[in-house]
């Protein structure tokens, strides 16, 4: 019963996660970090298929392995995250709504940039820390 539990939620994460990457409004990390979480304690073979998924996989492992993500990724990440955020608040003439979605952007943000920057992606590879730089 609590393995079907964990297949169940982390098959909602993964959902989730799957449509964040097509809707900035959700966080995508948080959802996939969730999905790996709850696969690795309940189907190796979904556990493996996630981690060696060719889009999720190499950003999953890096960013579990070595808490670190790519440059291009961080801009990427700064960049939709803030026109998101600038729409919202263009469309939604709410000061409380704005107020949350700013607190939101600058924690998310601030997140982002405290991830480690890594210079060459590496997946299942025995990379040392050489291949990561603190901060930017």
């Amino acid at each position: 019963m609590k393995k079907a539990m964990y297949i169940v939620a982390g098959s909602v994460s993964l959902s989730l996660g799957v449509v964040g990457v097509f809707l900035p409004v959700l966080p995508t990390t948080p959802f996939l970090l969730l999905a790996a979480f709850c696969y690795l304690r309940s189907s190796e073979r979904l556990y493996d298929w996630l981690m060696n998924h060719w889009l999720f996989g190499p950003f999953l492992y890096n960013y579990v392995t070595y808490r670190a993500i790519r440059m291009r990724v961080k801009v990427a990440s700064i960049t939709v995250l803030w026109a998101t955020i600038i729409a919202s608040v263009l469309l939604v003439h709410n000061i409380y709504v704005t107020l949350l979605l700013v607190l939101v952007g600058v924690a998310v943000s601030v997140h982002i940039l405290m991830l480690k920057t890594l210079r060459h992606e590496r997946h299942a590879d025995a990379a040392g820390d050489s291949e990561v730089q603190d901060g930017h």
